[in-house]
């Protein structure tokens, strides 16, 4: 696994932020000093889920309301029906970083 630098952890609003690694939107969301990240796109209908309300460990994509596990990417209700990627997260030093799959 290859680990990628996307900000300083001071840098990141509680909620999702919008960033791109390796020419992919991934969503970034910081729950008090936790951070998650998930593919920005919802599996229904394109919208960004970094603009979506965070419920507890949940995403709600901001169009249609389809809700996603954060910790998981696994989809919680309609109208999506299939799950965003997730990747993981850690923080070295303040500094927040990505983790991808070499295949990916």
């Amino acid at each position: 696994m290859e680990w990628l630098e996307v900000g300083e952890a001071g840098d990141f609003p509680p909620g999702g932020t919008r960033v791109e690694v390796r020419g992919r939107e991934v969503a970034v969301f910081r729950i008090g000093g936790d951070f998650y990240a998930l593919g920005d796109r919802c599996s229904h209908a394109e919208a960004s889920l970094a603009e979506g309300e965070v419920f507890d460990y949940e995403v709600e994509c901001p169009l249609h309301g389809a809700g996603f596990d954060l910790r998981t990417g696994e989809h919680l209700s309609l109208p999506a029906a299939r799950p965003v990627p997730s990747y993981r997260v850690r923080v070295e030093g303040g500094t927040v970083l990505i983790g991808l799959e070499e295949e990916e």
